[in-house]
This record gives C-alpha cells, sequence and structure tokens, in this order.
C-alpha cells in the first residue's frame, strides 16, 4: 500500500481534531485509546492549574503511564502469587494416596 493510501482516522484530544494513520484492523483500540486520553486531559485541563494543551498531554501522558506501571507490577505480583499457590498444590497433590508420585 502506497503512502497516500494509508488508511487513517480521526481522533479528537481537548477539542482539537488529529488525523491518525492506522490500520483499519487497529482503528476500534486507537478510538478507544484516545477517548482514555482525552478523558485523561479533560480531567487535568478542569482542574485550572494547566491551560497549555502540550503540558495537559504531558501530565496526562505521565499519569497514564503510572497506571500503566502499577497495573503491569499489580500484575507481575499476582504471578507470582499464582506460581506459589501452584506449587503449594503440586506439592499437596504429591503426599495424596493415589497419585503418581506417591506410589513411586
Amino acid at each position: 500500500m502506497s503512502d497516500d493510501k494509508r488508511s487513517t482516522t480521526e481522533i479528537t484530544l481537548l477539542g482539537r481534531n488529529y488525523v491518525i494513520a492506522c490500520p483499519p484492523e487497529e482503528r476500534p483500540q486507537l478510538e478507544r485509546a484516545a477517548r482514555y486520553l482525552d478523558r485523561a486531559m479533560h480531567g487535568i485541563h478542569s482542574r485550572g492549574k494547566v491551560l497549555d494543551s502540550e503540558k495537559v498531554a504531558i501530565m496526562a501522558a505521565l499519569n497514564i503511564a503510572h497506571e500503566l506501571i502499577r497495573s503491569q507490577d499489580e500484575h507481575r505480583a499476582d504471578e507470582e502469587n499464582l506460581a506459589r499457590l501452584n506449587e503449594r498444590l503440586g506439592q499437596a497433590l504429591i503426599g495424596l494416596p493415589g497419585s503418581r508420585e506417591a506410589t513411586s
């Protein structure tokens, strides 16, 4: 596909429209991300302390990055807890009568 025929979609952030190159199959995710970012930007802008659009975008990006990192940390901790529980379950099953490991 040539550059002049790339698929685009229009998003709105803090009242300004942007045309973004985006494959058609990724459009729903882009639109969802844009709505999320727009809500974050409006939240910061409505507090009235930051009015410059560029600074609002930077603050929103930092807040979203913070949310992502916190979520990743929680996910990692959940995976570690699940691995520990799985290990404990495996050890408990080994001691049950009739298990292959108990009869070996």
